[in-house]
């Protein structure tokens, strides 16, 4: 019996018995709006006051859990930063130009160009509403911050490798990342200088519903929304990196 037969008659009960706790984990799901948790509805219930947001979620992010939300962006900066040290090569750089040259995997229809390249400008900007409004409206850093590296990064699908790389700079890349994980703790540095515990509130809130409603959380916001892109972006730049710019073996 064949490798791939055993594999195969061992991987269908492992199946069987993964799909129905699936289908038995949805068949107990509550119906929508039907929410009995304690936690949550005392959040709900002392967010929008404290925080003039009607978005629970993000107050709860940066405000009721913010240290532990700081901690996560050092997880994804540590994460970004061993990955690059693994993978970033010193001696890349004197034959990048070559193998570059030698890179084919341009675009050829001229249709998927267009639809592409539109499709960067929308996402940026759909990624770029989620930073703003994620305090009104579903969103927030973590969410849009995804978005605008996944728009950066679909400068490679729609058009090609050489137009990619002349525009990811690794170089300009990094200080972002630095920036956004920074930016987080000099609030709440910013916070204690002022006499207050770390990461309060430090400007006045607004009227609830409106951009400027939460006080200093949108500039958490911002500068989580900055370390995710940059660090997301920074990966796509570094898996690409090794995809087309490292000799392939066994051709």
């Amino acid at each position: 019996m064949s490798r791939e037969r055993v594999r195969g008659l061992i991987a269908l009960p492992v199946l069987g018995v993964m799909g129905a706790l699936f289908v038995w984990a949805f068949t107990g799901i509550h119906g929508f709006g039907d929410f009995h948790g304690a936690y949550g509805l005392l959040l709900d219930h002392i967010v929008v006051p404290l925080r003039h947001s009607p978005n629970v979620v993000n107050p709860i992010v940066f405000d009721v859990r913010g240290v532990d939300t700081m901690g996560e962006e050092f997880i994804l900066f540590a994460a970004v930063l061993g990955t690059v040290l693994l993978l970033r090569s010193h001696g890349r750089e004197e034959s990048e130009e070559r193998q570059l040259d030698r890179t084919v995997d341009a675009v050829e229809s001229d249709g998927l160009r267009v639809v592409g390249v539109l499709m960067v400008g929308f996402a940026l900007v759909v990624g770029l509403w989620l930073v703003a409004f994620g305090f009104q409206t579903p969103g927030g850093g973590f969410q849009g911050g995804v978005v605008v590296a996944g728009a950066l990064v679909l400068l490679y699908a729609a058009v090609s490798f050489r137009a990619w790389h002349r525009f990811a700079n690794e170089e300009a890349v990094d200080p972002l990342e630095g920036l956004g994980v920074g930016g987080y703790v000099v609030v709440g540095l910013a916070a204690l200088a002022s006499g207050l515990p770390f990461l309060q509130e430090l400007f006045s809130l607004g009227k609830t519903g409106t951009l400027f409603s939460v006080g200093s959380l949108p500039v958490l916001n911002l500068a989580t929304a900055i370390e995710v892109a940059a660090a997301n972006f920074t990966l796509c730049i570094e898996f690409l990196n090794q995809y087309a710019l490292r000799p392939r073996t066994g051709r």
